[in-house]
């Protein structure tokens, strides 16, 4: 199932059986339901199981109409919770010159959501400083706490590309690093195009990702490279902290980020930033130059 927002309403999409290769079929939920879910899209998931069941009884005939990818909203738009994962790729750990021990914990911090993006918003740079780190996202489905690590996946909605951008001179301002803010300027945290369930992959836990700026590819990894995997992930937060249904958890990145560069290279106005993962799909942000003092 895949689940997406367009022109701020939920869908449910379906490729269509002739429309151009990269066109999809979207099906409004609230109509399709008669009104037994709402429009907007961040509400299914404190009902995702029922809104599964519904999904399943869908007819392949049901009433939907062909969308352009780039009129995609966040397909998780208002989350009460977004956690974001540090250094849980080894040579992404290693660029960042921080290799040592595994951490009892993941070391973990968050972008606030008023950072999420639609996946193909223009991204406004407040900085010559702004770094790319393409990240799978889950998002919870269900209620975890004190989930245990086999149990992990069960609690997840589904997954979905993110971008990680973050203005490395704010994250960096000592005396105490300031990941949270620099990691959470406006759209610094598109997701999309949409949301994948679990049971779409023949492996969920491995799936390959690519960064790619004007198309130069910069970044490439698998997710089973990771040092904490999702389902550690959301056993050891759900140890912690009550995970609520719509939370998103941004995983890491892999190697190849800008700051690691020598020399470094960050995001410039006009650059365009695509982001893919297999079995998932593809975002892409335009970079800007701020249009107002007030913006930078």
């Amino acid at each position: 199932m895949r689940v997406a927002e367009v022109a701020g309403r939920a869908v449910v999409l379906r490729q269509p059986d002739s429309s151009p290769e990269d066109a999809v079929v979207a099906v409004d939920v609230e109509a399709a339901s008669g009104g037994r879910f709402g429009p907007d899209v961040q509400a299914l998931y404190g009902r995702w199981e029922e809104f599964q069941t519904w999904v399943a009884q869908l007819g392949p005939d049901t009433e939907g109409r062909v969308i352009d990818p780039a009129a995609f909203g966040c397909p998780v738009p208002s989350p009460s919770q977004v956690f974001a994962i540090g250094l849980n790729y080894a040579e992404h750990a290693a660029e960042s010159g921080m290799v040592g021990e595994r951490a009892i914990v993941p070391p973990t911090f968050t972008k606030f959501p008023s950072s999420l993006a639609a996946p193909n918003a223009a991204l406004t740079l407040p900085s010559d400083k702004v770094d790319w780190e393409i990240e799978l996202v889950a998002v919870i489905g269900t209620r975890a706490e004190h989930v245990s690590e086999a149990d992990a996946w069960t609690h997840i909605a589904g997954l979905a590309v993110g971008q990680d951008f973050s203005e490395r001179a704010v994250q960096t301002a000592g005396p105490a690093p300031q990941f949270s803010l620099g990691k959470s300027f406006r759209g610094f945290g598109p997701i999309g195009p949409w949301l994948v369930t679990p049971d779409e992959f023949s492996d969920p836990t491995d799936l390959e990702l690519v960064c790619e700026i004007n198309g130069e590819q910069v970044q490439k990894g698998r997710t089973s490279e990771m040092v904490w995997s999702v389902a550690q992930l959301v056993a050891t937060l759900s140890r912690i902290c009550t995970l609520q249904p719509g939370d998103v958890l941004f995983t890491g990145t892999p190697s190849g980020v800008g700051a690691a560069r020598s020399p470094q290279r960050f995001l410039e106005p006009g650059d365009v930033v695509a982001s893919r993962i297999e079995g998932i799909g593809e975002i892409r942000q335009t970079c800007v130059a701020p249009t107002s003092p007030q913006e930078s």
